[in-house]
C-alpha cells in the first residue's frame, strides 16, 4: 500500500492507485485515502472529480482526497422506488403539499446538509466546502434538487439534495430531510430528471445501508474509473433547460 501523498497547490492530484491501511488502534479508517493538501478551489474540485477523487475532512484537518475501493455506485436504470415512497410521494406532489425544484436554492441546500446529525458532534461540510461547491454551482458544475413545503415561495425547505456533474456522470455528495421521506423524495426526482438527460450512474461514494436500499451497490474502483471517465467525458446537458422528473406510476 503507498502512502498518500501531500499536494502542493500546484501540484496535480495523483491517479487513485493506492491506499493507506487502517493504522489500528482507536484512529479513523484511512483506506482509500489518496492525497493530503491545503487546496480546495474550484479548479482543484473538477480535477479531483475527473480523476475519481472526492474531499471528505473534518474542521481543522487539511483537505484529504478519498477514492475508495470498492465504490459505492446507483445505476439509475437499477433504482428501486419502494411502495410506500411512492405513495408518500403521490399524496405529497400530487395534492400540492411538497414542490421539488432544480437548482433554486443551492446554498442552503449545502448548509442544511452541513447541520450535525442525530448523535453526531459536528459537520464535514465546512465553511470552506460551501464556498468552494458554491463556487461550483455558479459556474454550472454543482446542482441540487429542493423539496419544499408548499409552492417555494412559502420557503419552507424540507428536504434536499446536492452533488456535482462532469458531462453526463452525477457525483452524488449529501442529502438532508426536515420532514419524514423528504430527502427521498429529492432521490427518487433527482434518478429519472438525470436518466432524461442520458445520464446512467450516480456516485454514491461510500457504502451505506440507506443507498443500499434503493438499489445502490458496490462496484471495483477500476470498474468505477473506467466508466466514471466515460460518462464523464460525454457532451454536458443544457441544466438551464432541465425539467425535474418523476417516477412513472
Amino acid at each position: 500500500m503507498a502512502p498518500a501523498r501531500w499536494i502542493e497547490p500546484d501540484e496535480a492530484l495523483p491517479a487513485p492507485v493506492g491506499d493507506i491501511d487502517e493504522p489500528g488502534g482507536e484512529e479513523a479508517d484511512l483506506r482509500g485515502l489518496v492525497a493530503v493538501g491545503r487546496d480546495l478551489g474550484p479548479a482543484r474540485l473538477l480535477e479531483a472529480y475527473g480523476k475519481g477523487l472526492f474531499p471528505w475532512f473534518s474542521h481543522g484537518q487539511p483537505v484529504l482526497w478519498w477514492s475508495p475501493d470498492p465504490r459505492m455506485v446507483l445505476y439509475l436504470d437499477e433504482f428501486r422506488l419502494h411502495r410506500s415512497l411512492r405513495k408518500v410521494m403521490k399524496r405529497q406532489l400530487g395534492q400540492g403539499h411538497w414542490q421539488v425544484t432544480l437548482d433554486a436554492a443551492f446554498e442552503r441546500v449545502m448548509r442544511a446538509c452541513a447541520q450535525p446529525r442525530d448523535g453526531q458532534p459536528g459537520t464535514w461540510i465546512t465553511r470552506e466546502m460551501i464556498e468552494a461547491y458554491g463556487a461550483l454551482h455558479r459556474a454550472g458544475y454543482a446542482h441540487s434538487v429542493e423539496v419544499w413545503f408548499g409552492p417555494p415561495a412559502h420557503d419552507e425547505l424540507i428536504g434536499g439534495l446536492y452533488g456535482v456533474a462532469m458531462g453526463r456522470m452525477f457525483f452524488g455528495e449529501s442529502m438532508f430531510a426536515r420532514r419524514a421521506d423528504a430527502s427521498k423524495t429529492a432521490l427518487a426526482a433527482l434518478v429519472p430528471t438525470l436518466q432524461a438527460a442520458g445520464f446512467r450512474m450516480l456516485d454514491c461514494q461510500q457504502k451505506t445501508g440507506h443507498l443500499a436500499s434503493f438499489g445502490a451497490r458496490e462496484i471495483p474502483r477500476a470498474q468505477f474509473l473506467a466508466q466514471m471517465h466515460s460518462l464523464a467525458q460525454a457532451p454536458a446537458p443544457a441544466w438551464q433547460e432541465l425539467q425535474i422528473g418523476f417516477p412513472a406510476a
